[in-house]
């Protein structure tokens, strides 16, 4: 096995695998210690993953919302990336096994977040469409657009709705924001686009298998939140579970059909695992259990962070929430935690404050809850794109997304409908699997659905 090319240094090295939002921080909190960094993600970009929806429902260029590493961390000393995707861990030796070669380390911090949860259903994730990464999200919007060019062609009818129609499963953040989105498409943008289509027979339902949407959110929030989507034509079916789906028709708990070839599934995530993690040391929806200190149980200098990690006390008898806000104050908590252990002090236990919640369904139709405050509608719309713009990484990503939104809400407008790549879903399961294809040619024609 070949050596990662990384320069060997008399001071200690930690490896972190994952770019995301506890990755980033926890580099950032590393930033010209007596340490050396060495990052490693399967993309060489940071994500900001709440606004995918966005880059789905062709509002934003991928590239709005993405930024590279390198540029992130260019001014760091003793910080080394490298593009590569971790295959297992050798705990006997210290040691990562990835695609180009092994490392050793000194502190290892698993970072790698989290990934869509289909419970099991094989024909769901064989044929529905997450959201949870740039590749998914152009796919989708591919996939839409696509959908809607076949209808034109289509004599008859249920084949024509069913291609218009989407059903998005899950009622968090993701599938309300998405919602949301196809909804204002809906009513401003798709009629002009395909006025040979009676868009007004598009439907889109959102099914929560749950009593309300938004979870975590108040109850005040929740019920606004439903009352945003109807307004904007959205069916909305609540204590209602997904059994199944044949690629058109979705089969519900109800024992209502739903009739469709574009199945979003936002309905739950789970831990993003690597090899070489005991058994022992996982716990429910593949995470990993930490002690308050973000270290593995049974493990020296050894630790997790994020969605992937599980830390379990009184407080939190599930572990924490699997938002972007917990990554990063575990980022800097065990940041500055692993300084302490190399000066030896003792570390201080993480600790989670609640910054807040909030998602937008719309043009001027948004829930924003911090704290006590609680806010709905043009306000907290307001709050939400706010906080948003100033999340991002680096200038240009902002001005881009500003200069978007501000076009968009002039002109009730999302540009970015371009069919740049068109998605075929056995390319895309014969990419997964490894086998090579034998022609990378694509057109408009090939079945989609």
């Amino acid at each position: 096995m070949y050596k990662i090319d990384v320069p060997e240094s008399s001071i200690p090295r930690v490896v972190i695998i994952g770019g995301g939002f506890g990755g980033l921080k926890l580099a950032k909190t590393l930033r010209n210690k007596e340490v050396q960094v060495v990052l490693i993600d399967k993309n060489n970009y940071h994500t900001f993953q709440p606004l995918l929806y966005q880059v789905a429902t062709a509002g934003l260029e991928p590239d709005a919302i993405a930024f590279p590493i390198r540029k992130i961390f260019k001014t760091y000393e003793n910080f080394y990336f490298r593009l590569a995707e971790v295959e297992g861990i050798d705990r006997e030796t210290n040691k990562i096994i990835t695609n180009i070669g092994e490392l050793s380390f000194d502190f290892l911090v698993l970072a790698t977040g989290s990934k869509t949860n289909y419970f099991g259903n094989q024909q769901i994730q064989k044929l529905g469409m997450p959201l949870k990464t740039v590749v998914q999200a152009l796919d989708l919007r591919s996939l839409m657009l696509q959908n809607f060019e076949k209808a034109l062609l289509s004599s008859d009818i249920n084949t024509r709705e069913s291609r218009m129609n989407f059903v998005i499963v899950g009622g968090g953040p993701t599938g309300v924001e998405l919602a949301g989105a196809l909804g204002e498409l809906k009513g401003h943008v798709l009629p002009k686009d395909y006025p040979e289509l009676d868009v007004r027979r598009m439907q889109i339902h959102l099914v929560e298998a749950g009593p309300r949407l938004l979870t975590g959110l108040s109850n005040v929030s929740s019920e606004k939140s439903l009352a945003y989507l109807k307004k904007l034509g959205v069916n909305v079916w609540l204590n209602t579970m997904v059994k199944g789906y044949d690629g058109t028709t979705v089969e519900m708990s109800s024992g209502k059909n739903l009739y469709t070839k574009n199945l979003v599934w936002s309905a739950g995530v789970m831990g993003n695992m690597i090899d070489g993690i005991p058994k022992e040391s996982i716990t429910l929806g593949s995470r990993i259990l930490v002690d308050e200190f973000n270290k593995v149980k049974g493990f020296e200098k050894f630790y997790a962070i994020g969605d992937v990690a599980s830390m379990v006390t009184k407080e939190t008898p599930k572990g924490h929430p699997m938002v972007a806000q917990v990554a990063i104050q575990q980022g800097e908590n065990l940041g500055k935690n692993i300084l302490n252990q190399i000066k030896g002090k003792a570390p201080k236990p993480f600790q989670y404050k609640d910054l807040g919640s909030m998602a937008t369904v719309g043009r001027n139709k948004a829930v924003v809850e911090i704290n006590k405050f609680k806010s709905q509608g043009p306000f907290a719309w307001f709050i939400w794109m706010f906080v948003h713009l100033m999340s991002l990484v680096g200038f240009k990503n902002k001005a881009v997304v500003l200069v978007n939104w501000v076009w968009n809400y002039i002109n009730y407008d999302r540009g970015i409908r371009l069919i740049i790549r068109p998605y075929n879903r056995q390319k895309a399961e014969m990419k997964e699997r490894g086998v090579e294809e034998e022609s990378a040619a694509t057109t408009i024609s090939e079945e989609v659905g």
